[in-house]
């Protein structure tokens, strides 16, 4: 596999094939005027108008949406942007917020680290910026470096947010563009292999004279047409550049690693109700995955241990209380990026002892009806909603 850029007559080299990345661009933004997602909000003014070339739109927004794209999909993240952007509407107003009231709102996003990096970033903004400044655009850093320097913002979420808010000639390579660039030059190696090659490739394409809306394109054309798994390369505006729909199946591409099997757990969780009928909860350390969120107490199960004697146990080891199991409340499967997990929840009774938090932050007591307003990682919305339809259940057993 062989490219070549020719700065003299502006052309692309592809395995002998030679374009012009002219026309190259042409034709995809000609395609992005007619097809584009020109709804998405954090692209448009204030106002709704999309953005005239050279207008500099609102930072704040466009840098909380792409971190929220980190690893998610655009129709997953919009609802949790607009909610977002409604309880912090300010970069000051996220800085003074509460770290618990940050993390529900993120709530069932997954990858709760980029909330927390988020929340570390604001403070950090408003020190660079300054609370007078911080409204107006032009005050806001439009430099790599900076924002490579805040946590949790690499190479191309930096590339994108400078690009949309500012309209500078910043190249990106988000997981849309590697797929369309792998099938333009129908590549044998993973996207870690080409990574080097990608983002040479990313910069020379670039329109100069557009580039938000250059990269917007690339990005809505691997959204919409140059999809994972059905590509719909006959309605493609660039497939007679592309090699892997002249000479292959672009299904084929990009080549994927091969997938390890993932490390599998049974977790016992204890459901401990006290007799005010409240429930235990406890908050994860700031250092451990998922720090500062809340859970119910409970571990992995040992060999050769019953998943009751699990419970008992890992209650007495995280909050040193001693329980009794009243009976098993659910059983249910959750997989994470790198895991998975058979959760086993049981409903306890408190025999003895006064909740410490060994192995947390901090435990408290809550009343069932204010769990929702505790950040919980997404698998125990499930068990919430199981301890609602008990606790119902019982009331109407009682009542009867």
């Amino acid at each position: 596999m062989s490219i070549r850029f020719s700065q003299l007559n502006n052309s692309l080299e592809i395995n002998g094939f030679v374009h012009k990345v002219d026309n190259f661009r042409a034709s995809l933004l000609n395609w992005f005027d007619e097809n584009g997602r020109h709804w998405i909000p954090w692209k448009l003014t204030l106002d709704g108008r999309i953005p005239h070339r050279g207008e500099k739109l609102p930072v704040y927004g466009i840098w909380i949406a792409e971190v929220m794209l980190q690893q998610t999909q655009l129709k997953v993240v919009l609802p949790y942007w607009q909610e977002w952007m409604k309880t912090f509407p300010t970069l000051i107003s996220l800085a003074h917020a509460n770290e618990n009231d940050v993390l529900l709102i993120w709530q069932g996003l997954g990858y709760y680290s980029r909330a927390k990096r988020i929340y570390q970033s604001s403070k950090l903004l408003l020190d660079l910026i300054g609370y007078q400044d911080c409204i107006d655009t032009k005050n806001w850093p439009n430099s790599l470096e900076i924002w490579e320097s805040l946590p949790g913002i690499g190479r191309s979420t930096a590339g994108s947010i400078i690009s949309s808010a500012f309209d500078l000639p910043i190249p990106i390579l988000d997981g849309n563009l590697k797929r369309v660039f792998l099938r333009l030059i129908a590549s044998t190696n993973t996207p870690h292999q080409e990574s080097y090659r990608l983002w040479n490739l990313s910069f020379y394409l670039l329109d100069k004279k557009f580039p938000r809306k250059f990269n917007q394109a690339l990005m809505d054309l691997g959204a919409l047409i140059c999809t994972p798994s059905n590509p719909n390369c006959c309605e493609c505006p660039i497939n007679n550049y592309c090699l892997a729909y002249s000479k292959y199946n672009p299904k084929d591409f990009p080549v994927r690693q091969m997938k390890k099997s993932l490390p599998s757990y049974i977790i016992g969780i204890g459901i401990v109700m006290n007799s005010s009928g409240k429930i235990l909860i406890a908050q994860r350390k700031a250092d451990n995955s998922m720090g500062g969120m809340w859970e119910f107490p409970g571990g992995k199960k040992e060999e050769n241990e019953l998943i009751e004697e699990t419970i008992v146990r890992e209650i007495k080891e995280e909050v040193d209380l001693d329980v009794e199991i009243v009976k098993k409340l659910i059983t249910f499967n959750h997989s994470y990026s790198h895991k998975k997990f058979q959760f086993i929840v049981c409903l306890c009774d408190l025999v003895a002892g006064t909740p410490k938090p060994l192995e947390s932050n901090q435990v408290i007591w809550v009343d069932p009806n204010h769990l929702k307003d505790y950040p919980f990682p997404s698998a125990n919305t499930r068990i919430i909603n199981e301890i609602f339809k008990y606790l119902e259940i019982r009331s109407k057993a009682i009542h009867n």
